[in-house]
């Protein structure tokens, strides 16, 4: 169930060098929930003339339920199953961006076959600004507490080392969507392209794992 959005105009150099450096592989978007993972995934997967790919959607669509559901009916272990062997099915499909769970990178399994097939890129958002992009939504399983923002701040602690580990940071803020899918170009262009993991970091809001 991919999505391919014609890009408003043809790629530049940059974009078609990280689409030739990438061969095979996906670029697949880890972070919490709220940090922008389907918006910027959409408009990256354009610039780079792939396909796009949500995880949350190809899980529904697998289980023939929400996700909500899937948690009340089934829990969260169940959950976290189906979303490993979704992801790795999206993984062999061939490249695309693929935007991913909160959860789906603190799964060991599936951050090997993340580094093994693909260059991940960590949209890094505060609490502040998660909670002002989640809010008003009622999807969101791991929310449904007598205190949200308490539950994302536990939950930002637990994950955050381990998102880290992606190989490129990119600091989602609320400024223009293309100018964060700019940040995210570049960044993979100096990693793919520009002496990869030595790569050092570049602006404010974009950093390369070395």
């Amino acid at each position: 169930m991919s999505e391919t959005v014609a890009p408003a105009q043809a790629s530049a150099p940059q974009e078609a060098d990280v689409t030739s450096a990438l061969a095979r592989r996906s670029v697949v978007l880890v972070g919490m929930m709220g940090a922008g993972k389907s918006t910027i995934g959409r408009r990256l997967a354009a610039r780079l003339r792939l396909p796009f790919l949500d995880a949350d959607i190809e899980i529904e669509a697998a289980a023939g339920m929400s996700i909500p559901d899937i948690f009340e009916t089934h829990g969260e272990p169940h959950f976290r199953d189906g979303e490993a062997r979704v992801i790795a099915r999206l993984l062999d499909s061939g490249p695309a961006v693929i935007a991913t769970g909160g959860g789906a990178f603190m799964r060991e399994e599936t951050r090997n076959r993340i580094r093994d097939r693909a260059v991940s890129i960590w949209l890094k958002a505060d609490v502040d600004v998660i909670m002002k992009r989640v809010r008003r939504r009622a999807d969101r399983p791991l929310l449904q507490t007598e205190d949200p923002t308490a539950t994302v701040s536990r939950l930002l602690e637990a994950r955050e080392p381990v998102y880290r580990s992606a190989d490129v940071t990119i600091l989602s803020r609320d400024v223009p969507h293309d100018r964060i899918v700019d940040e995210c170009i570049e960044a993979l262009r100096a990693r793919l392209c520009a002496g990869g993991p030595a790569a050092q970091p570049t602006t404010d809001g974009m950093n390369v794992t070395p």
